[in-house]
């Protein structure tokens, strides 16, 4: 005899299953997913599209119309005459220049890279140190060198605010904190260790930690408003 379950009627167990998925969360069907990530993703390009905007504008006026941009930066004295005598003793010679250098070759043991090192310490406690970054001609175009900040703008803001999305920070003020911490990260990562091996100028260091900071807390501001409405799915 069979059990008294296996005599319902398949139609009420087929509408019993229409009721089921009818009570499924919404957000579990992949059509839904799809579309709340479509819709995120366009969030996240279009906040990193304005906050680099906003960014790039920001710049622009602490180079331009603020002291920002100079703060720490000199011209040489008697330029001529020290161009001249890198002319003539560079030459052709493009790149990057430390003073004083290191005076052992590639290929020396750690002792002598050791000793090299103390008596480039002392030669700079007692006499002239510093960078040159040199080329004997450089072709500059203002214009692309505007184009290629923009662009890294963009892909720091699109950086930053892809990890916001991945982040559960819902209110304005803990997303736009979220961007502004990691501009101070970025700062920090560079210009201190500049100042602290190099001896860049404090002012240097402290002016343009400044601009990138308030760079991000911009995108920070430009993110939280275009997210604010998202949800998590």
């Amino acid at each position: 005899m069979a059990h008294p379950d296996r005599l319902r009627d398949p139609f009420i167990d087929f509408y019993r299953i229409q009721r089921l998925i009818f009570l499924l969360p919404i957000s579990s069907f992949l059509p839904f997913n799809l579309l709340l990530e479509a819709l995120m993703t366009t969030r996240i390009i279009l906040a990193a599209v304005l906050g680099s905007i906003a960014m790039f504008i920001w710049t622009a006026i602490a180079h331009m119309a603020l002291p920002l941009g100079e703060a720490g930066v000199n011209k040489m004295p008697n330029e001529e005459a020290m161009v001249d005598a890198m002319k003539v003793n560079l030459g052709d010679h493009r790149g990057f220049y430390i003073f004083p250098g290191p005076d052992v070759g590639p290929n020396a043991s750690k002792k002598d890279k050791d000793d090299s090192m103390k008596r480039m310490t002392e030669k700079i406690k007692t006499g002239p140190s510093g960078l040159l970054m040199y080329y004997p001609s450089r072709p500059f175009v203002f214009g692309r060198a505007l184009g290629i900040e923009f662009v890294t703008e963009l892909l720091e803001a699109l950086l930053v605010i892809s990890l916001l999305a991945q982040t559960r920070l819902t209110t304005f003020t803990g997303r736009a904190t979220f961007v502004t911490a990691a501009g101070i990260l970025a700062a920090i990562a560079t210009n201190v260790s500049y100042w602290n091996w190099y001896g860049f100028p404090k002012r240097y260091i402290a002016s343009y930690m400044l601009i990138e900071i308030v760079g991000f807390f911009l995108i920070g501001i430009v993110a939280a408003m275009v997210l604010k409405r998202s949800t998590h799915a």
